[in-house]
């Protein structure tokens, strides 16, 4: 693969021509991020000697804050292994784009790098390892759609749930201002200060994705107040549901998590969308309730990876040989 160059962009006005399909490479999502506070997108785009596109990657870097030191540090991530041209090997497409992209952030000093929602469990394997990547076991929770509907997978305490929310009046809808989308986002990001791998994405952030073609924001609402609501985006015939958040211990009683989670499932299943797929189901536990919930509704979980990098090379060498498998 030496005849394969690999450029590095940071600005959307500097993109070339990207025949994009996957969202979470595309140049709708780079513009995205590039208008969104404490965000720096980067597309790594991998040619030919004759500049015909192989492949691409968008890595976004985060400016995160935290209570504990380095108190301010930067982060790498990447949804996917990118998109790539049928005609090529998309592994050594990749395993070259890696490369690169390891050795450009390792000299930003980007604290560390992350790869989650993987196609396949075990896509760049080697090229990982190469670059000092290792692995976390991750549990992904994946709704098929297209083979039942999704009133025949729900378990009875969900059904059970959503009749009560709805008997009592609670019903979910697409924001319709941007008023309703920032109730919202209070909502999301006081619930995200209280979890322990939180992430609280900008409000810019949410309000660009609910202006996008390929994204929504649900609200959820009681007697006419916002009490819960979601983030979903569409890629590649699939939906995502990429943020969720909900006044769950005011008003438990009327179960806004479930009644929201599942407007999102039907809303993709009337729609057409082969899957609905959870992002971020929290970490590894053997005990964990949000996944648990989001089992109810009938989904499959599936075992992937998520590779982590530290640029720390005492912090990767440690992690590497503990996470080693």
């Amino acid at each position: 693969m030496e005849d394969i160059n690999v450029r590095i962009i940071a600005k959307a006005c500097e993109l070339p021509e990207l025949h994009s399909t996957d969202f979470f490479h595309s140049p709708e999502l780079f513009r995205i991020m590039e208008n969104t506070s404490g965000h720096s997108p980067y597309m790594l785009i991998a040619e030919d000697g004759e500049g015909n596109v192989l492949g691409h990657v968008l890595a976004t870097v985060r400016r995160r804050g935290s209570l504990i030191p380095p108190y301010f540090f930067t982060q790498v991530r990447v949804y996917g292994e990118g998109e790539y041209r049928e005609d090529v090997n998309r592994q050594e497409v990749f395993g070259v784009i890696l490369r690169k992209l390891t050795a450009y952030f390792s000299r930003k000093l980007c604290l560390y790098i992350e790869f989650s929602d993987m196609g396949e469990k075990m896509f760049g394997y080697k090229h990982f390892r190469r670059n000092d990547f290792f692995p976390v076991s991750w549990l992904e929770i994946h709704n098929s759609l297209h083979s039942l509907p999704p009133e025949e997978r729900l378990l009875d305490k969900a059904r059970h749930h959503i009749e009560r929310a709805y008997n009592h009046g609670v019903i979910t809808r697409e924001a319709k201002s941007d008023g309703e989308i920032e109730s919202f986002y209070n909502i999301l990001r006081h619930q995200r200060y209280s979890r322990m791998r939180r992430f609280i994405p900008p409000k810019e952030q949410i309000e660009n994705i609910a202006h996008s073609e390929c994204g929504q924001v649900f609200v959820t609402l009681y007697k006419g107040k916002i009490i819960g609501g979601s983030v979903c985006v569409y890629s590649e015939g699939n939906a995502y549901l990429w943020y969720m958040a909900t006044r769950s211990k005011s008003y438990h009683m009327l179960h806004p998590d479930t009644v929201t989670v599942w407007h999102a499932i039907k809303y993709a299943y009337a729609n057409n969308y082969a899957h609905i797929r959870f992002l971020d189901c929290g970490l590894p536990f053997f005990s964990n309730s949000y996944r648990d919930f989001v089992l109810s509704f009938g989904g499959k979980p599936v075992s992937k990876y998520r590779w982590f990098r530290f640029t720390l090379p005492w912090v990767n060498n440690v992690l590497f040989r503990f996470f080693r498998n």
